[in-house]
């Protein structure tokens, strides 16, 4: 599924390339494996951040742990491609009861 996956993945990827340069006020850092903007718009992101293919985007939520829980997400991105937002909304809003979210670290991602 990866090989069909990666597509995606890389398109996501440039997406949220795009997006943080257009719109982070801060350091663009390449921590945890990521591309890290912040000082992004709190409209520009979902949550306290948003993973977007390799790249996570946020205001200044960008903790050594909060890191770790976005790679994993990073990880989901690279297994689903273009499949993980449909199946990441499918499994619905709450943190709690959202797999992915689950599969990230519920405590790593400030949910708990």
């Amino acid at each position: 599924m990866r090989l069909l996956a990666w597509p995606g993945y890389l398109f996501a990827t440039a997406v949220g390339l795009a997006w943080g340069f257009l719109l982070s006020t801060g350091p663009v850092e390449r921590r945890a494996g990521l591309f890290v903007f912040t000082g992004l718009p709190r409209w520009a992101f979902g949550r306290g951040g948003s993973c977007v293919g390799g790249c996570y985007l946020t205001a200044d939520n960008a903790g050594d742990t909060v890191l770790e829980h976005e790679a994993v997400h990073k990880q989901q991105w690279q297994r689903y491609g273009m499949l993980f937002p449909l199946l990441y909304g499918l499994a619905g809003r709450d943190p709690r009861r959202n797999r992915f979210e689950i599969e990230a670290g519920l405590e790593k991602g400030g949910y708990l």
